[in-house]
């Protein structure tokens, strides 16, 4: 195993799949010359040149475009966003034309591409550069839809998403790109769709993914000096989402927390109440309850944007309320 940053975990997982497929490459707004906006592709213009390495205008619906049209010709594109935020000038293109080609061509055309970037908040930067979208990509059939938290799954789900031969939504975060973490030194692929238990416990299950899921590490912690065994469960994969994961945990504990970093109404976290209530009623022991940001836009104040943003009390607040505490 190695230490390695979150931005080196997706460099290397970029990296090593481009030196083994010649069709993959990578394309985004300052990519090849300054090395990622957060350095997460340092190096890989001087080892690929700028055939497979492109930096493009600030024009997210024509390069977005142009890889999606590229995957019809045997392509296999990485197309970074500089953040998800910009992903709306873009989304025509995915939502309408990566989404649905395959089913649009009566299976004559795959669309094997990846759109990566940060999501979510990332400190003071206002409300249109701080908002999480992947239930809005979720909610979309024919795309996949990866949030991972940690190096070590960030590259072996990355590169499972480059080798898979539908559009898959690849999610980051600015406040995660320095996180160091242990990788193993060869080659390996973690499956999409599949959970990780990151804590086993007894008392009541916390399902989360992405950075926010830090928070519920904090409470657990805080939790077990009180005697409350907490366990913990990175979905990884949005969509497809591991329910098997969710609900064998729920059985097992009888309480649900759901904590996700989005707006409340109609997010992922309203997907896995469904999922229990309607699968594992008779093992819930409380009803479930989850934790998401204040239902406004992002504010910039620090002060305001403490409050707007979950955090490892309110995890602690949960957990006791499901348990009548």
């Amino acid at each position: 195993m190695k230490t390695i940053q979150f931005r080196e975990a997706i460099c290397e997982a970029m990296s090593e799949e481009m030196r083994r497929d010649e069709s993959i490459y990578l394309m985004g707004e300052e990519v090849a010359e300054y090395n990622g906006a957060y350095k997460a592709s340092k190096g890989m213009l001087d080892e690929f040149g700028p055939k497979r390495v492109i930096d493009t205008p600030i024009a997210e619906l024509g390069f977005a475009g142009i890889a999606v049209g590229s995957t019809m010709t045997g392509n296999r594109p990485i197309v970074e966003y500089m953040t998800f935020n910009f992903s709306l000038v873009g989304i025509d293109q995915i939502i309408n034309n990566a989404a649905k080609i395959r089913q649009m061509s009566g299976g004559q055309f795959k669309c094997p591409i990846v759109f990566r970037g940060p999501t979510a908040s990332a400190g003071q930067l206002g409300a249109t550069h701080s908002q999480a979208f992947e239930n809005w990509f979720a909610n979309t059939p024919g795309l996949k839809v990866v949030v991972p938290s940690n190096p070590y799954d960030a590259k072996g789900l990355l590169k499972a998403a480059i080798r898979d031969d539908d559009p898959v939504i690849f999610m980051e975060s600015e406040q995660m790109y320095g996180d160091k973490g242990e990788v193993p030194e060869g080659e390996y692929i973690i499956p999409l769709g599949v959970a990780d238990v990151k804590r086993v416990g007894t008392d009541v299950t916390i399902v989360s993914f992405g950075k926010i899921i830090k928070e519920a590490y904090k409470a657990a912690d805080e939790l077990e000096k009180e005697g409350i065994s907490c366990e913990i469960i990175d979905l990884r994969t949005v969509r497809p989402m591991d329910r098997k994961a969710i609900l064998e945990s729920v059985k097992k504990t009888n309480r649900l927390v759901v904590l996700e970093e989005a707006w409340p109404f109609g997010n992922v976290s309203t997907e896995i109440t469904y999922l229990v209530q309607s699968e594992a009623f008779d093992y819930l022991d409380a009803p479930i309850v989850r934790i998401n940001t204040a239902d406004t836009p992002a504010p910039y104040s620090p002060v305001l944007l403490e409050e707007w943003l979950p955090n490892s009390d309110d995890v602690i607040k949960a957990v006791k309320k499901v348990l009548y505490l």
